[in-house]
């Protein structure tokens, strides 16, 4: 496949050199001086949440709009995982989490009809993160917000790289004190004025850290605890939103239709369809905003346009459990799934002088990528040993020849807090197979024509069916996956190969 065809640039390659010598001196890059890194991540954001992948989404985010016009947008970048630990430890380390077991979030061991796979509930101090290895070439490096990648201190972030820790431990969401609104109670993160909010107040402390840091490299790590439960946001864009959605005649409209059944329960899962939930609109605000506090301030700092800046999400909205706040539309399921609602994502990375503004870009990408390419577009050297599973994204970023990657890969051997089946699934091309791991069920979409998932195509093509469970099932060899269990006394659960 021919870049080109897959990747959309709003300036043709063979102009590029005569858009690099319009670039004024403050839009290019210093070239003497070593890029910088801000990555932001934000927890539970969907895909069709945000304006440059949804022009008619219910939330306004006119920052994060502003940073893909910058840059390139990937419309085909993924989460390694439905769900936020395994896929923070696959962009801190560059490897998918099955290699270690790192397969659930933290604290989620839930059985089902049959038990888990085993959980390991820690990124192991043995990984060099990205953090690390930019330490080792003179990088001052900061994180803020939610790590959720530990049970214990010993593995908070400044064990794992970070000189600067401001928020991150253990928890899994801003469950102590006021939540969203100080005080916060959390150890790594003083109290502020009463009822200061959390995301300004990490984009305020990201931003202190990049303004103190404008003459020396640096890489900031920013992960929102917006826009996870519990559901909070400020009382006036509450208000504005709650307006906005009577003025678009969005109250009274049915919100849910039903989804598949995992569990056995009483009442039938619902999937929410429409998008107008005002507090969780006031916090998508609210998270934009505090994005663009950060992005003003590379440019006050005079850092801008030496900065890459890189935007993504943990897993797909949430739409099915938690009070269900966001719809995914067209987009199948939501956080927990291995539909596309909950697997693809936010995926924007801005480089000046190296990408063209506005690029836009089709290939599958997936999180564990972005180490490899900090790395990559930092000029130093790579790691394989380390990103196992990444693949620098420079080539796509310059309009050069693409990378060749056979599939991407995801395994969730666990029961869904949000109704998600255990399984596993593989996309090759445009064509995705996901396996149920409860009995070996399979369903093949072929996303181009099917984004929505509606059409299971497995029986029309069983010869495609069977060559990619080949390839799934060599890759969970390969990654020593784990698989559900039996309870004791219980029937045995499907294995790869049964």
């Amino acid at each position: 496949m021919q870049l080109m065809s897959r990747c959309t640039l709003m300036l043709m390659l063979a102009f590029s050199v005569l858009a690099d010598r319009s670039l004024s001196a403050a839009e290019k890059p210093k070239q003497n001086k070593p890029l910088n890194f801000v990555f932001i991540l934000v927890d539970d954001l969907g895909y069709m949440d945000v304006g440059c992948n949804n022009p008619q989404t219910f939330y306004e985010t006119p920052h994060i709009n502003q940073l893909a016009k910058s840059g390139m947008r990937f419309t085909n970048g993924y989460a390694a995982n439905p769900v936020c630990s395994p896929t923070r430890y696959s962009i801190m380390t560059g490897k998918y989490p099955t290699r270690v077991d790192a397969t659930n979030f933290f604290s989620g061991k839930r059985a089902g009809k049959f038990l888990p796979a085993p959980l390991n509930d820690k990124m192991p101090l043995s990984e060099t993160t990205i953090a690390e290895a930019l330490k080792e070439h003179g990088y001052s490096t900061f994180f803020a917000g939610r790590w959720h990648l530990v049970p214990t201190q010993e593995f908070w972030p400044e064990k794992q790289g970070f000189d600067i820790n401001r928020g991150g431990w253990h928890r899994g969401g801003p469950y102590g004190g006021g939540k969203y609104f100080s005080p916060y109670g959390n150890p790594r993160l003083t109290d502020g004025p009463q009822g200061e909010h959390l995301p300004d107040r990490l984009a305020s402390e990201t931003a202190q850290f990049i303004d103190a840091h404008r003459d020396e490299p640096f890489f900031a790590y920013l992960a929102f605890y917006s826009v996870h439960t519990p559901l909070m946001g400020p009382g006036p864009l509450v208000t504005k939103y709650k307006e906005k959605a009577k003025q678009l005649g969005l109250t009274g409209k049915e919100e849910f239709a039903d989804e598949e059944q995992v569990f056995p329960v009483d009442e039938k899962r619902r999937v929410r369809i429409l998008q107008n939930h005002a507090v969780y609109a006031a916090m998508v605000e609210s998270m934009d905003k505090a994005v663009g506090k950060v992005l003003r301030q590379l440019e006050e700092s005079g850092v801008a346009e030496n900065t890459v800046v890189m935007l993504t999400a943990d897993n797909g909205g949430l739409s099915t459990s938690e009070g269900s706040p966001t719809s995914n539309l067209p987009l199948r399921g939501g956080k927990g799934w291995l539909y596309e609602g909950g697997i693809r994502e936010v995926f924007l990375i801005r480089w000046p002088g190296g990408t063209e503004p506005g690029s836009v870009c089709d290939e599958p990408v997936i999180t564990t990528d972005f180490y490899p390419t900090i790395l990559d577009l930092a000029g130093l050297p790579l790691k394989p040993q380390q990103h196992l599973d990444g693949v620098s994204l420079k080539p796509f970023l310059q309009g050069e020849a693409p990378f060749k990657r056979d599939a991407l890969y995801w395994h969730y051997p666990h029961y869904s807090n949000q109704g998600g089946i255990p399984g596993g699934a593989i996309r090759v091309g445009d064509w995705k197979l996901i396996e149920r791991f409860e009995d070996g069920q399979v369903h093949l979409y072929h996303l181009k024509e099917d984004l929505g998932e509606k059409q299971d195509l497995a029986a029309k093509y069983p010869e495609r069916v069977a060559a990619m469970r080949k390839q799934l099932h060599k890759w969970y060899q390969e990654t020593d996956a784990k698989f559900l269990q039996a309870k004791p006394g219980g029937p045995e659960p499907w294995r790869p190969g049964t």
